[in-house]
């Protein structure tokens, strides 16, 4: 059963199979099995068979186990980076960051770790980047899961970390108060599964010092601008001098990027000025609510068309409800 499913490449056809079995609960708890051994992979194609295991739970379900998905990402010097995430962004088992040699990639010891999980039969503690592996150099692709775990489908972010004193405040009140509640409480079991994560990201206008400033001016959303007419478009508002001396950018507020069906995401930019910082506390929750809603449903309407399997007024109900004891 376990080699099928490692030769199965299609995931429709890994899907079809899957659910084409007998005993669910016996097959969970066998690939299960499976999957401990390679959570703790050693190269890339130990790696390779953890994500294909991590799809077919995505499938089958996890049962009583913690979900996790296999995901390669990229550190900031290019080299690949792989890990196990739950629902919530913890990493779980082993997380690795890659080197590239002449005939492959191998495991970079130094920079893999052991993250604890509460299924580990073993209980291992969390080891950082002193994890001990060996060189083990394969020229394979490393893999990335293809499907997703249900997960809190609305996560808001910021671009960067820079803002202005005062909006410091309700910027930590959305990563520790507001963010923790919606993985807590929405419901994305009984949404569907077409959507993964709906990606909000918060630029802040800030002011650190002379030379590292942005202020964004809102454009008016009748001009309907393009990145090319930022730039001209600022021109009619003000002179050169004073573009540079304030560090003025010229964004639509909002900036919406295409829904990638093979990975459930979809990007929405919000452009914050910096009148937006000096309001008050409360103001300003009012304020980013109103935008992140007005973003929502905007999406959302243009989503529905596109016929997916997703409950999208339960989703926005259950949100809107949280940001609305949030912004109280």
């Amino acid at each position: 059963m376990e080699q099928k499913i490692f030769e199965i490449e299609d995931l429709k056809e890994l899907e079809e199979f899957l659910q084409s079995q007998s005993e669910i609960e016996q097959l969970r708890e066998r690939l299960f099995a499976e999957f401990l051994k390679y959570a703790d992979y050693k190269n890339a194609g130990e790696w390779n068979k953890a994500v294909r295991l991590c799809e077919s739970l995505a499938i089958i379900g996890w049962g009583n186990h913690e979900p996790v998905e296999a995901l390669r990402g990229q550190f900031f010097n290019g080299n690949p980076a792989t890990c196990f995430q739950n629902k919530f962004g913890e990493t779980r088992f082993v997380d690795a960051i890659w080197s590239k040699r002449v005939n492959g990639f191998t495991m970079e010891q130094g920079r893999t770790s052991y993250c604890f999980s509460p299924d580990d039969p073993n209980q291992k503690q969390s080891v950082f980047w002193e994890y001990e592996i060996k060189e083990d150099i394969q020229d394979i692709r490393l893999e990335s899961q293809r499907n997703w775990i249900p997960k809190n489908p609305v996560w808001i972010k910021r671009t960067i970390g820079n803002c202005y004193e005062n909006s410091k405040v309700v910027i930590e009140s959305v990563d520790k108060e507001l963010k923790p509640e919606l993985d807590r409480r929405m419901r994305p079991e009984i949404y569907g599964r077409a959507i993964n994560r709906i990606i909000i990201n918060c630029s802040y206008s800030y002011y650190d010092h002379d030379h590292c400033k942005t202020n964004y001016i809102i454009a008016d959303e009748k001009l309907k601008l393009k990145q090319k007419d930022f730039y001209r478009t600022l021109l009619t508002m003000f002179t050169r001098q004073e573009i540079e001396k304030n560090g003025y950018f010229l964004r639509n507020r909002f900036e919406f990027g295409p829904f990638r069906a093979d990975t459930g995401k979809i990007r929405i930019g919000l452009n914050l000025e910096k009148e937006f910082s000096e309001l008050s506390h409360s103001e300003q929750r009012l304020k980013l609510s109103e935008y992140i809603l007005f973003a929502l449903n905007h999406l959302t309407d243009k989503l529905k068309k596109k016929k997916l399997d997703y409950d999208f007024d339960l989703m926005l109900e259950d949100f809107n409800s949280i940001l609305t004891e949030w912004k109280a």
